[in-house]
């Protein structure tokens, strides 16, 4: 989605007393910051960030895997934090540096796919389901069925484009675990995939909120935070996690190899985690927050709110995605052959 990035190469009088140019190229996920955030950074800090936008972890490996074409920080899913730490991708965070990592949860502090926090800063926490249209549903689409096997909404639907998401809650639909999943799962799903794929309007990139907005889709597959913010719009709109259960993601600030402005990018992370910095963040995407400090000034109608928060017992369903690298590559083989049928 993103060419080189604009410029990258030009030479900047300005430098900032750590010695770097004014600049910080930040590679985000769309509708994923605050109005104001990056304009309030170059007024306070003196820095302008660039940001560019990717639509999917698989877009962002890959493009970070052909080398990095200037990126200071990056937002990857916590499954693709490990995969990119062991593919040594990641620059190691210097915690002295990001002293407001202080307001983060405890729970969040050292999590499984990045021990003591040593890759990664922790930006939101989210769930899929699916989003719908009230007035256009016969009933609450509590079930991955409605997505994944029936033609009850046949050419009204659309599902994620990325690869290791949608086997993994293909996987969910079938009772299995996201962690689960065997080579003959896969070949049970890719069929179901194939035989599906009539019913399916788009694979979407990014924007199945917008789609389900404008009225172009019915149903869409998308994560509680962007189905959150259109419903602020449209009254007509609901989301549910589905009664088999569901996926989790956690996203995080990453600092790549070969990043060209690695304080910057400690500053800017830092930035990101202060109180107030993140409440704006956090009334504007309007995802779950894993910032204590952030969660504390939000208002009851955020804390309460059952799409942003889901309940206790629909979260004891879902589940936390590990990179798998024995899998990752079938996912994607698979999936090419889907999209292809």
């Amino acid at each position: 989605m993103t060419g080189a990035l604009a410029g990258c190469g030009e030479k900047e009088a300005a430098k900032l007393a750590n010695g770097e140019e004014a600049k910080l190229n930040f590679y985000n996920w769309d509708t994923y910051i605050g109005e104001t955030t990056l304009g309030d950074y170059k007024d306070s800090a003196g820095v302008d960030v660039n940001m560019t936008l990717f639509a999917s972890n698989d877009e962002l490996f890959a493009k970070l895997r052909a080398g990095n074409q200037g990126y200071d920080v990056i937002v990857p899913s916590n499954d693709f934090v490990e995969r990119m730490a062991a593919a040594d991708m990641l620059v190691e965070i210097d915690k002295a540096q990001i002293p407001n990592f202080k307001n983060i949860a405890p729970e969040y502090q050292d999590v499984p796919y990045d021990p003591a926090r040593k890759y990664s800063m922790p930006y939101t926490w989210l769930a899929l389901g699916i989003g719908y249209r009230k007035s256009k549903v016969n009933s609450v689409p509590d079930s991955w069925k409605v997505l994944f096997d029936s033609d009850e909404y046949k050419g009204r639907i659309a599902v994620l484009s990325e690869a290791g998401d949608m086997f993994r809650l293909y996987g969910k639909y079938l009772g299995k675990s996201v962690n689960g999943l065997t080579d003959a799962d896969l070949k049970t799903i890719e069929a179901m995939m194939i035989k599906q794929k009539p019913n399916i309007k788009s694979f979407h990139e990014d924007n199945g909120q917008d789609l389900l907005l404008k009225g172009e889709v019915d149903l869409v597959l998308e994560y509680n935070g962007d189905i959150a913010q259109i419903m602020t719009e449209d009254p007509d709109i609901g989301f549910v996690i589905p009664k088999e259960g569901s996926q989790l993601n956690s996203d995080n600030l990453c600092i790549p190899k070969g990043a060209p402005h690695p304080k910057n990018a400690h500053a800017f992370i830092n930035y990101l985690l202060d109180a107030e910095v993140g409440k704006k963040i956090t009334e504007t995407i309007k995802y779950p927050t894993p910032n204590a400090a952030v969660k504390a000034l939000m208002p009851d109608s955020y804390k309460n709110n059952p799409v942003i928060l889901p309940a206790a017992d629909v979260l004891a369903k879902c589940e936390y995605a590990k990179f798998n690298p024995g899998l990752q590559p079938k996912y994607e083989e698979a999936f090419t052959r889907v999209r292809a049928a």
